[in-house]
């Protein structure tokens, strides 16, 4: 009896968790084994529900205390249904003057919820794909970093703009 009433304020508790992110229209990580190469390309197919709505477009990262940069620059690349590519070298803060990682989280895992793009209209029919890679350097050096640490999982996600 005490473990069906557990099990079952679990489920009512991760319902409504996930009743009060409305906004969510595509949320999706992929785990990072070990380290991020730099030739590892994380893929996301995206098929948006409609092609008249505004959305924030947003990059996930988890990562740990095993990260020691103080910003991590990514390339994400939009591959639009009829072969339009948009690409974008982009560079995020991820921990504070004194080292600090940013991001939430009680544990040594730190989740950021990135920009990407704000206010998207999809306006093309068909599969978006979302290519996301890291093009991290280490000061003074030439080439960059091989395999980065500390990146646990990559994600993507879309939200719906409410126009209140």
């Amino acid at each position: 009896m005490f473990r069906s009433n557990i099990i079952l304020s679990v489920l009512f508790f991760s319902f409504i968790c996930v009743s009060c992110d409305s906004n969510r229209v595509y949320d999706e990580y992929k785990s990072v084994p070990n380290a991020w190469n730099k030739d590892s390309i994380i893929n996301f197919k995206i098929n948006p529900p409609d092609s008249i709505n505004r959305y924030n477009l947003f990059v996930n990262l988890r990562n740990t205390n095993e990260y020691k940069y103080n910003n991590l620059f990514l390339i994400v690349e939009m591959v639009f249904p009829h072969g339009k590519t948009i690409k974008d070298t982009l560079e995020y803060k991820m921990a504070d003057p004194t080292g600090k990682l940013l991001g939430t989280g009680l544990t040594d895992v730190k989740e950021n919820k990135l920009w990407y793009k704000e206010g998207v209209v999809f306006k093309e029919e068909g599969m978006y794909s979302v290519n996301i890679q890291h093009a991290m350097r280490e000061n003074g050096k030439v080439n960059g970093v091989v395999d980065l640490e500390g990146i646990t999982d990559v994600g993507f996600r879309i939200e719906k703009i409410n126009n209140n």
